[in-house]
């Protein structure tokens, strides 16, 4: 059985799907003694999806918590284009390596209609010489949407990654107001570090 951080025994993770206008989103987390904590966000067209296992995982549609039935809301809102802060508290941090939890807590404070490069994260981060370890980190991301890796470009202001694809990353930037060149690049107007 696995254990928690604290070194209790974990509870079985349950998956929430959540019907959006980008498609299903799978929601798995647990519920522990101090309460309901994510650990794992699945966006549609995920290739690496099938790769988590889900089967032999409670199927939990109509959540009792508040706390994901308040995350569910605000990643449905999200998606239909609204302007949503989400609560990072819910999110199972202390289960990702020191350095990949600093990465997405540097990307969480990126605001709505503003971008940041890999390098201007690592050089936040204070090693300038990291930017490929940010944007691995971030590949990496257990929580996006509420971690907004999608608000993370190469330097020359291409769009790098994104677990759903560049679709949907364009896309979401369109979204929050972010303005693309004609050969595809970003704007860089607003930008965060």
């Amino acid at each position: 059985m696995d254990r928690s951080p604290d070194g209790q025994p974990d509870a079985i993770p349950a998956v929430t799907d959540i019907t959006t206008a980008y498609g299903r989103v799978r929601l798995i987390w647990v519920h522990h003694a101090s309460g309901p904590k994510v650990r794992r966000i699945i966006l549609p067209g995920t290739p690496r999806s099938g790769a988590v296992t889900i089967e032999g995982m409670p199927s939990v549609q109509e959540p009792r918590e508040k706390g994901i039935r308040t995350l569910i809301a605000g990643i449905r809102s999200f998606l239909e284009g609204n302007d949503v802060l989400f609560d990072i508290d819910l999110l199972d941090l202390d289960r990702c390596p020191s350095f990949r939890r600093r990465v997405l807590l540097a990307e969480y404070s990126i605001p709505r209609g503003y971008v940041s490069t890999y390098g201007r994260i690592a050089r936040y981060l204070g090693n300038a010489g990291a930017a490929r370890a940010v944007g691995n980190a971030l590949a990496m991301n257990p929580f996006p949407l509420v971690i907004p890796c999608h608000r993370a470009l190469r330097s020359d202001g291409r769009l790098g990654g994104f677990q759903a694809g560049l679709d949907m990353k364009r896309g979401l930037l369109e979204m929050e107001g972010v303005r693309f060149r004609e050969d595809g690049r970003v704007f860089m107007e607003h930008m965060w570090y």
